[in-house]
């Protein structure tokens, strides 16, 4: 390899991708042209309308609905982003919802459909307590990244005007996502984005304990950023796959170097160390073979709630770096 290949990569700030980012751990044959977009999701729609960047970090669920119809990119098994889904859909206290199965019949509100919040929260809800996720109508106050997808009968558009925090505080909705999937979610989807208080109850109060027995008994550990780089970089330098793969994987033990140490104690870490109580020593395991489970367990989701037109193969979804 003699030549370097100018990428432009839109990869958030992340503990465990700062190293990258600011050159300390180059890309071996890259001259990356690092691009920020604040916030992330402002690149996630960039990339999937525009193809507008050479290797971009993008939502797990926006990638394989974008990929599921012909988008030019493909992912690397690489998650730079990883937590659990059992908390964070809050309700109604004068709902009536006391199990999932509630939920059926209800409006609940999420910011858009395919926001990956949403499709773990409902594979937890479907496989794991049996809720026909058709049976709930998905309130949405926002547009769906992949323009192609057509989403389900089901899925409705909050009137104009309206948030969900204001239908959710009016008793419009019985339920809601919360954060910046929805509930307490205030400002323009390509930013300016703030929160508010959302002082509802979750749906499950013993979260924290459902998904340590759910990972124990499952192995699938929920991702959302993923790696994407487009087609005809890797067709003309298939090289570059190992190459970023490569840089990802030094960088991360050099942060879990850190992390044993007790060097990083800020919440964005912080929020890693519990989930090593979980997980164990690496709470971001790259690689196909770590992650066959969780990325079979999206896949196969994503088109049991309709936002993919068909099931997608391993290989179409990912290319495997150490092959």
């Amino acid at each position: 390899m003699t030549e370097k290949v100018h990428l432009k990569m839109a990869i958030a700030e992340h503990p465990h991708t700062s190293a990258i980012r600011d050159g300390s751990i180059p890309i071996e044959g890259v001259d990356a042209e690092f691009i920020t977009v604040h916030p992330q999701i402002g690149a996630f729609r960039r990339m999937v309308r525009d193809v507008e960047f050479d290797v971009c970090e993008l939502a797990p669920t926006t990638y394989i609905i974008a990929r599921a119809y012909g988008a030019p990119f493909v992912a690397l098994p690489i998650f730079v982003v990883r937590r659990f889904h059992h908390a964070g859909l809050l309700v109604r206290p004068d709902a009536g919802i006391r199990t999932p199965k509630d939920l059926e019949g209800k409006k609940v509100g999420v910011r858009a459909y395919s926001v990956t919040t949403g499709a773990w929260t409902r594979q937890v809800l479907m496989d794991e307590f049996g809720l026909d996720s058709s049976k709930v109508t998905w309130v949405v106050d926002d547009e769906e990244h992949v323009t192609q997808l057509k989403l389900p009968p089901n899925v409705i558009h909050a009137p104009a005007g309206s948030s969900l925090a204001e239908m959710m505080e009016k008793g419009e909705l019985a339920a809601g996502f919360g954060a910046n999937a929805g509930i307490g979610r205030t400002g323009a989807p390509t930013g300016g984005w703030k929160e508010v208080e959302a002082d509802y109850p979750d749906l499950f109060p013993n979260a924290a304990e459902l998904e340590a027995e759910y990972y124990a008994r499952t192995g699938v550990y929920p991702m959302h950023g993923t790696i994407v780089v487009k087609d005809s970089v890797l067709a003309e330098h298939p090289w570059v796959a190992k190459s970023i793969y490569d840089a990802f994987e030094r960088a991360k033990k050099e942060w879990l170097a850190r992390l044993d140490a007790g060097e990083l104690t800020d919440k964005k870490n912080t929020k890693y160390l519990e989930l090593r109580k979980i997980v164990g020593h690496d709470p971001l395991p790259y690689g196909i073979e770590e992650n066959r489970k969780t990325i079979g367990a999206l896949e196969a989701t994503a088109f049991k709630q309709g936002l993919t037109p068909r099931r997608m193969s391993m290989s179409e979804l990912f290319v495997d770096p150490r092959v």
